[in-house]
Order: structure tokens, then sequence, then C-alpha cells
């Protein structure tokens, strides 16, 4: 039975409930999409709230924020005395090792991994013998001496625990992480590898709550309610900088809190002493150990320019944290009125809703009729994020598509030799809920037409940062399907032409 923490006001705990709403408000500005907030200090949590539809039950998609979970499961293995940071790479993976290992490589330890100092100035891309590959891969620099994020030496990470205890990541951490702070572990989800291992890199998806309960375990120096689950000395490490992260700057220039250090998995921050965990897009988890504070946020700070908007939301957090009483004030006076009016309005927050227009003079003649792909690709089950993490081929395309309109709702269905895929999408602005039967595959999907000729479906993917966008534009007796997700790694639309079947 997890024990849920204690809801307060942000008075009780020295934070001026109006210093909320300005973050807030910052936060609505329209630069990034805001999905889930915590906040917590002194252990207590006072202000949360979740834009609807995204709930506090809701995993997210944490890219790699998932991180500071397989260190975490390293970090127990050393705390249980089942492998030493100076454990040599090769001496693990013995089998998958070259025959003729470089010296580099024969440096490459537990610990290198952990801090972004593999060597490499490359990492392979998915594959049944990833270990393989990876140890294949030149360590062109001494391990140690030089950064490069290196997601799937993440992944290794959990390998080394599956290694050594014959446990993969989730089931090595149920009962020694998961079931002990309180995160559910049954209602988490991760991508895997070719070989059936979890993507430690960034395949996890977990609630708001679940990654501040992680971060609160390292806040508290690896201690939860008296049992020590991470050891002192390795959470000391994992919280400081352990690698140089300034050659970031060349790969991501507007992420400027990105050059300040690396621990073990987890960023050093510009606010001196503050470190988080960190996934695309703006997934953070970020502690203020001066402040006995910590902040929990999940989002869609996409933007265009890269790093940009990540930044941005880091910037705001911090000049919203500098704007907050001095670290020393415990407690304020209790001011009922703005802490209502903020616990109100937390209970209320909720993204725009979807547009409504549902009819269309054009709708009874297209209505149930299918259209024969003749140039591009098109699948429902799009695999997105989880292709280029998972290797995974993309789904089989359409043969023949089929928009029909029944009882106030559409329906867009797909062929695909002979298999039958659909998406019922409210018309009304409201969203309906769809299993595609993947992972990410809860789509929340709404439709309206944009002009006489052209209806939009949108897929609220509520597992993730995303919305997923398709524009359905009819002609003489043709159809072109424009296919757009607003994540980070976005190509652009994606165009599918078909005609009537």
């Amino acid at each position: 039975m997890r024990k849920e923490f204690e809801r307060v006001t942000p008075e009780s705990v020295g934070i001026p409930s109006a210093t909320i709403e300005t973050l807030l408000d910052r936060l609505e500005e329209g630069w990034t999409e805001p999905h889930g907030l915590m906040i917590m200090r002194h252990g207590k949590v006072c202000a949360e709230g979740w834009w609807a539809p995204y709930a506090p039950g809701i995993r997210h998609g944490l890219q790699s924020h998932t991180k500071t979970y397989a260190a975490t499961a390293v970090g127990i293995a050393y705390t249980e005395g089942l492998l030493k940071l100076t454990d040599r790479v090769i001496d693990i993976f013995r089998e998958e090792s070259p025959a003729d290992p470089s010296e580099n490589l024969k440096k490459l330890t537990v610990r290198d991994v952990l801090c972004m100092g593999c060597g490499m100035d490359t990492m392979p891309r998915p594959s049944k013998e990833w270990i393989k590959d990876f140890l294949a891969t030149p360590v062109v620099h001494e391990p140690g001496t030089r950064f490069m994020y290196n997601s799937t030496g993440s992944t290794l990470l959990g390998a080394i625990v599956r290694k050594i205890t014959g446990l993969g990541l989730h089931d090595y951490l149920k009962p020694r992480l998961f079931d002990k702070i309180g995160i559910d572990a049954d209602n988490l989800r991760y991508l895997c590898m070719p070989d059936g291992m979890e993507i430690g890199g960034g395949g996890m998806y977990a609630t708001t709550e679940d990654n501040l309960r992680l971060m609160k375990l390292y806040a508290d120096g690896g201690v939860w309610e008296g049992e020590r689950i991470l050891a002192e000395d390795y959470v000391k490490l994992a919280t400081s900088k352990q690698n140089d992260s300034a050659t970031e700057r060349a790969v991501n220039p507007p992420a400027e809190d990105n050059f300040v250090g690396y621990g073990f998995q987890i960023w050093m921050c510009r606010p001196k002493g503050v470190y988080r965990a960190d996934g695309a897009m703006g997934q953070f988890t970020i502690v203020f150990p001066d402040r006995d504070m910590l902040l929990a946020i999940t989002e869609n700070a996409s933007g265009s320019t890269g790093g940009a908007m990540p930044q941005k939301a880091l910037d705001t957090i911090w000049e919203w944290a500098a704007s907050l009483p001095d670290a020393s004030v415990e407690t304020l006076p209790e001011d009922a009125q703005a802490s209502a009016h903020l616990a109100k309005r937390m209970e209320r927050l909720s993204l725009a809703a979807p547009k409504r227009s549902p009819i269309s003079p054009l709708q009874e003649q297209i209505s149930g009729v299918a259209y024969k792909v003749t140039e591009g690709s098109f699948s429902l089950a799009s695999s997105g994020m989880g292709k280029f993490m998972t290797g995974a081929a993309d789904p089989a395309g359409a043969d023949t598509v089929t928009l029909s309109f029944a009882n106030g709702k559409a329906r867009l269905e797909t062929v695909s030799g002979g298999k039958v895929d659909g998406v019922t999408a409210s018309l009304d602005g409201s969203r309906t809920e769809n299993d595609l039967g993947i992972l990410p595959g809860i789509a929340l999907c709404s439709g309206c037409w944009v002009q006489p000729n052209v209806f939009k479906l949108t897929m609220r993917m509520i597992e993730t940062c995303n919305e997923r966008e398709l524009t359905l534009t009819f002609g003489d007796g043709t159809l072109e399907i424009g296919d757009y997700t607003n994540h980070a790694f976005s190509r652009g639309p994606e165009i599918t032409k078909l005609v009537r079947a």
C-alpha cells in the first residue's frame, strides 16, 4: 500500500500561492503545452494540477527522463554489493565483447557509462545484437575524459543489471524501488530493444508523481521512510558533477542548462546546487536542495528550434524560484483567499477544447466511400518515436481508407492485407478514446470540417507529449491525407494520395 504525500497550502511551507499562479500564467502563454505540474517542499505537496485531458494517473512518455530510472537500478545493485562502479564493461559482457578489444574499451567501466563518458563519438542503432554492436563501436577517447550523450549506453545500464541478476529493468526495480517508494509498477510501460531489454535510454512511460517520488529518493539521500534504498556515496556521486558537459554547446546551443555538468544520468543546473532528471520536450523533475523543494513537470515544449523551448521552460522555473522568499523562510502566514483561488484554478486546468464544426455539404457524398492508396503510405498505428528507439519496422501501410459519419461521430478505417483498423472521433467538441493496440496507443480523437472539402481528425496520444493531426482533403474522386505530429523530432507533414476505389 502506498503512503500518500501530505497535501498542504503553499504558505504552510513558505511559498506564496500568488507566485505559483504567476508560474501557471507563464506556462500558459503558448510557447509550451503543459500537461502536469507538482511542487513539493519539506516532503509535502503544496501544488499540483493537470491540464485536461491529462490527469494524475495517466502515464506520460518520459523520453530521457527514463535514464535516471536506469541509473537507479545500477545504484541499487551497487548498494546490494552486486557490482562496483570500477567494474569493467568487458568483464560483465564477456560473450558480447570483441575478441581483441581496444585499450580504451578495456578501460571502460560502469562509472564511465553512468556519466556519459563512454569515449565514443557515435552510438549504434537498435538491433538484436545491440550489445555486441555497442561494444564494437570505436572508443575513440579515453573513457571518462569526454562527454557524449549516449542513449544506447543508458540502455546498457539496464542490461548490466540484467546480466548480473537475470532480471530486466522492470522486474529488478519493482520490489526494490517501485513498491517501496509508492510507484504503481502495474501502470508503467516500456519500449524495448529487439532482444526484449527495456530501453533505459528513453522508453519508459510513468506519471508525473512517479517522477517526483523517484527524485525525492535522491533529494533524501537514498533513504525512504527510514529504509536505505541507495547508498549514500552513490547518491552524492549521482547528484554532483562527474563529467564536464560543456561540449553539448556545439550539439544543442540553446540548451544552456546542458553545459553545466553531468552526474549519473542526472543533469546539473545553472542555479547552484540544483539538479534534474530530464527528458526531451520538457519532462523535468528538479531538485532544489537548499530549499528542500522539488518540482516535477510533464509537457510538450517542442517548439521549432531544438532545445530552445525546453530551455525556456527551465528559465521560467529558475525565474519563479528566484522570486520565492529566502530559502530560510519555512512558513508564511496563511492566505486563505489566495490558496483557495490557486487550488480551484489547479483543479480546473485544461488544454483548449477541440474545435467544433460537424457538418459539411460534402459529407453524404464521401461517407463510407473507400479510397485506394496510390502514392505514399498511411497507417493509424504510426511508429513515430517507437521506431526510432526500438528499430521496429514501419507498420504495414493501408490499402484503402474510408471515412464514415453516423450518430454524431466520424469513423476513419483502414484496410491492410484484409486487416481492418479504425478510430472513432467525436464531432461535438469532445474526444473519444481509442486503443490502437500498440505502445503508445491510447488516442483521444476529435474531428471537424475546417473547409467544405477538408476534414481534420486530431488524435491526442494521451500517453505522450504529442498530438497527431490527419488532414483529409477530398477532390473529384481523390483524397489526400496530410499526417503531422507535433513532437520535436517530426519531419513535417507526410502526404498520402488516394483515389476512389
